[in-house]
């Protein structure tokens, strides 16, 4: 099941509803789970009437709503009692909790959110809920269910942030997507961060076409707009302009090369077999406790490390790859 709480969310939710026991957390999850069960039946029902409730302007049927039928069903979570809706001409046929069903499935929201985030079209996924699960899912439905997620998603998105984060890191995930029947890749822009009290952190998900510093530089202005003054650290690959994204937006801010992109980036150079020794002596540079024990290695490391035996035709391009990026990962070396 997808995590529906962050560490900082959880311990709010605790607090705020005073659960103690591990019979009050239970209690309290189910009431939530009910008030999304709930929303859907009733949205069902607007579906098959053709209008929301009180919404008489667009009303073209004579049926209409007739109260509700109280259902006990299980979840995993436990025994919810439902409200489901009834019309006047009784030819509604609920599908979350459908007729005579006593057990639902906990997973159906959850699963449409997940194609939808795929980029599979509102029909794509009706036609894929009723292959593999059997269940009539109109385009219309899946519109109303994304339609009430989306506006959490966008709260989350532009939320207010802390003034100040010791260290960010900032990276681009490829991913493809389905678009107009075509598979095209696109990017999600990730900013995780580390708060002054330790805690890990998420600060946003932007998404865009091919990784750009230029892109990097707009997240970089949102974060600012969002409250946010300083960063001590930022870490990043070695994507060409995003330094001066950086700076321009954080002019204050140290920049740390990421190592495993640095270790990454050096091997592309190295044969397959060499890569486990290769790595090894590579190992001694970045976890040297400080500067000058770092360069010390780095020096060993040219001179007399698998490097100089096995690959000396490429020896000047891994090693000038290090020395260039080196003075960015001196951030790592403690004072």
């Amino acid at each position: 099941m997808a995590e529906l709480f962050t560490q900082e969310q959880a311990r709010a939710w605790l607090r705020k509803n005073h659960l103690k026991t591990g019979k009050s957390i239970q209690d309290a999850f189910i009431n939530e789970i009910k008030g999304v069960l709930q929303e859907a039946l009733e949205e069902e029902m607007n579906s098959t009437l053709g209008y929301s409730k009180y919404d008489y302007t667009n009303k073209n049927t004579d049926n209409s709503r007739n109260g509700h039928t109280k259902k006990t069903v299980k979840s995993q979570f436990g025994k919810i009692e439902l409200d489901i809706p009834r019309d006047t001409d009784g030819e509604h046929e609920p599908i979350i909790v459908k007729k005579h069903e006593r057990t639902i499935s906990s997973d159906l929201e959850g699963m449409i959110v997940s194609l939808f985030s795929q980029g599979m079209s509102n029909r794509d996924i009706g036609s894929h809920m009723n292959k593999i699960y059997g269940l009539e899912v109109s385009p219309e439905m899946v519109t109303r269910i994304t339609d009430k997620i989306l506006p959490i998603a966008k709260e989350w998105q532009s939320r207010p942030l802390n003034e100040l984060y010791p260290i960010i890191y900032l990276d681009g995930i490829v991913f493809n997507v389905n678009k107009d029947g075509q598979i095209v890749k696109k990017t999600a822009y990730v900013v995780f961060a580390v708060t002054i009290e330790g805690k890990k952190d998420i600060l946003g998900i932007w998404i865009g076409e091919a990784e750009s510093s230029k892109f990097w530089m707009g997240v970089l202005a949102d974060l600012r707009n969002r409250g946010v003054k300083d960063l001590l650290i930022c870490s990043v690959d070695g994507l060409n302009g995003f330094e001066d994204a950086i700076k321009a937006t954080f002019p204050k801010a140290e920049i740390q090369k990421c190592v495993v992109h640095q270790i990454r980036n050096s091997t592309k150079f190295v044969s397959y077999k060499d890569r486990k020794a290769f790595c090894a002596d590579m190992r001694e540079i970045y976890t040297a406790a400080n500067e000058e024990a770092g360069l010390a290695a780095l020096d060993r490391f040219e001179k007399n490390g698998t490097i100089n035996i096995h690959m000396q035709s490429r020896a000047g391009e891994i090693i000038g790859n290090i020395y260039q990026h080196f003075s960015n990962i001196l951030l790592k070396y403690g004072e």
